[in-house]
């Protein structure tokens, strides 16, 4: 049978490691297919209305998105045909997150996709992993777009960092706690009540006891928190506070303090390629929790990324701007390097999707209730540093067009994508009083920083009554809205004013933010992005109908 590169699979071993054998060709895994959807024209056309910055009356729901955007049944039912074909069985179906999950050997799916499979060695462990492209039959050609799992190395690192402290007592000199934070930040008044925030983890887990004490002890009703399962990932605590328990308590401990009467949904999956995008299409098409914002503190330089997983998670986040959920990711802990060696500058994916609200990193310092001053997270002592750049990957966004970068003393016109679009305290030397694994500590990183905005806009949606939604296109039209941060660099790039490849637009101030909103005009929504097809022709049909009987 014809068989075809499939475009963007390409991989190459992590560096540094080595191939000590071909992997058990009896081992089971599970795989992951991203389909195409339908309706590529209208999407693309809604979402270029969104990109220009005017708000619509409403957003698509979750399940006229599905039925209008959704995989074909044809495609599912040709899926299925290879599966059969080759002995894998079909685990999931769901057209909604154009997935389907196939669960075979490692032989099985090294002759479906003409791929050997090898076991990798390097510093951190090791890994079932492939080098070069997977290939596809003819009858799948242009149907998947993705094929992710069957290299399971770690694809992500959380981005959060103890205080060089370690575990300590909560009230370390200069850190604050959320609700601190939250009122620095001018924070609307609101609970988020009526609104889900989904979190994405992978790895670690949280201990309700701790949850419970730690809110107590804020004075701070505990928020509602629930564990989604996605690939068999779990909550699954390791008992460390330096591990991604720490990631994990804290994304919990700050989105809920600053919108406790939010309900909290934490989609557990492995740290994989397949498991970072199942996790991520997991919360955007969440019918029974509905999340209307997404948290995420998980991400690696765009260079350590296949094409078609970036491709899989920007149109995941597509999906989610469509459906009026926002998408906060934190953009990294390690500078304008990305923590990549070879002096090269570098921007950390998901923040670089287009798509989502990349968060960067400040040093926050207070006196008397209000900010005295703001900076850039840079700090040599701890090796730690706000992420941004400008993306390799992703064009300049029509909302970021004439901005520039400050590098080396120059100033140059931003040509691509730029990182991060926002800011918070992220500095562990001024960082988040939280409590992880029975301990109280400190904890800082970009990491703290997205769960911080996205309790924010719990906020702002609960008291509109609406979901703000894909939001860049109206910060970049209201960046006065915000604290601007013109002091300091995270290495290769400098704050000034207006935005930046370090802070963004800046730091939140919550009630400016609220009123620009809610001054920004609602426009009704296109009948083409509003009205299912269906609808149309059932109309034409009752025309018809009546010119017939007339």
């Amino acid at each position: 049978m014809a068989m075809s590169r499939l475009a963007g699979s390409d991989r190459q071993p992590l560096p540094g490691a080595r191939a000590v054998g071909k992997a058990d060709p009896a081992e089971r895994l599970e795989v992951s297919l991203v389909l195409r959807h339908r309706g590529v024209s209208e999407l693309k056309a809604h979402l270029q209305r969104l990109a220009s910055g005017v708000r619509y009356a409403r957003h698509l729901k979750r399940e006229e998105f599905a039925r209008r955007f959704g995989t074909d049944p044809k495609d599912l039912a040709r899926v299925r045909n290879f599966a059969r074909r080759h002995g894998l069985a079909v685990v999931l179906e769901h057209a909604a997150r154009r997935t389907m999950t196939l669960s075979g050997t490692v032989a099985q799916f090294s002759k479906a996709f003409r791929v050997e499979l090898k076991r990798y060695e390097h510093d951190a462990g090791s890994y079932r992993g492939r080098s070069g492209p997977l290939h596809l039959p003819s009858e799948l050609r242009g149907v998947v777009q993705a094929v992710l799992g069957l290299d399971n190395r770690p694809q992500a690192k959380a981005h959060f960092r103890l205080h060089k402290g370690g575990v300590q007592p909560r009230a370390a000199q200069g850190s604050f706690t959320p609700v601190q934070l939250a009122s620095l930040y001018k924070f609307p008044a609101s609970d988020g009540k009526g609104e889900c925030i989904a979190i994405v983890e992978l790895g670690g887990g949280y201990k309700p006891a701790d949850l419970a004490t730690y809110f107590k002890s804020l004075g701070v009703t505990a928020p509602q928190v629930t564990a989604v399962s996605v690939d068999h990932g779990s909550n699954s605590p390791t008992g460390s506070a330096d591990g991604p328990d720490g990631e994990v308590m804290l994304d919990i401990e700050v989105a809920g303090a600053v919108a406790p009467g939010a309900a909290i949904a934490v989609y557990f999956a492995p740290n994989t390629d397949a498991g970072f995008v199942d996790a991520v299409t997991s919360a955007v098409h969440d019918t029974m929790h509905r999340p209307s914002v997404i948290s995420i503190s998980w991400g690696s330089a765009e260079s350590q990324w296949t094409q078609q997983a970036i491709t899989a998670l920007d149109e995941a986040f597509q999906a989610a701007a469509a459906m009026g959920v926002t998408v906060c990711v934190a953009s990294g802990d390690d500078g304008s390097s990305d923590g990549v060696s070879g002096g090269a500058d570098h921007v950390d994916f998901p923040a670089s999707s287009p798509h989502a609200l990349g968060c960067g990193g400040t040093r926050l310092q207070a006196s008397g209730g209000s900010i005295a001053s703001e900076s850039v997270w840079n700090d040599g002592a701890q090796g730690g540093a706000g992420g941004g750049g400008v993306s390799t990957v992703f064009p300049l966004p029509a909302w970021q067009q004439g901005l520039q970068t400050a590098k080396g003393g120059n100033t140059t016109a931003l040509k691509n994508r730029g990182v991060p679009d926002v800011c918070g305290d992220a500095d562990p030397e001024t960082g988040y009083a939280v409590r992880v694994d029975g301990s109280d500590t400190v904890i800082g990183g970009t990491s703290a920083v997205a769960p911080l905005w996205a309790g924010l806009l719990a906020r702002i949606n609960a008291l509109k009554g609406s979901a703000v939604g894909y939001m860049n296109p109206l910060l970049y039209q209201n960046a006065s809205a915000l604290n601007d941060i013109t002091q300091g660099n995270n290495g290769d790039f400098a704050a000034t004013p207006g935005w930046d490849a370090c802070t963004g637009l800046g730091s939140p101030d919550g009630a400016a933010l609220l009123a620009a909103l809610e001054a920004t005009p609602v426009s009704p929504a296109p009948t083409s992005s509003a009205t299912p097809p269906s609808k149309h022709k059932k109309k034409r049909k009752k025309k018809a109908a009546k010119r017939g009987r007339s």
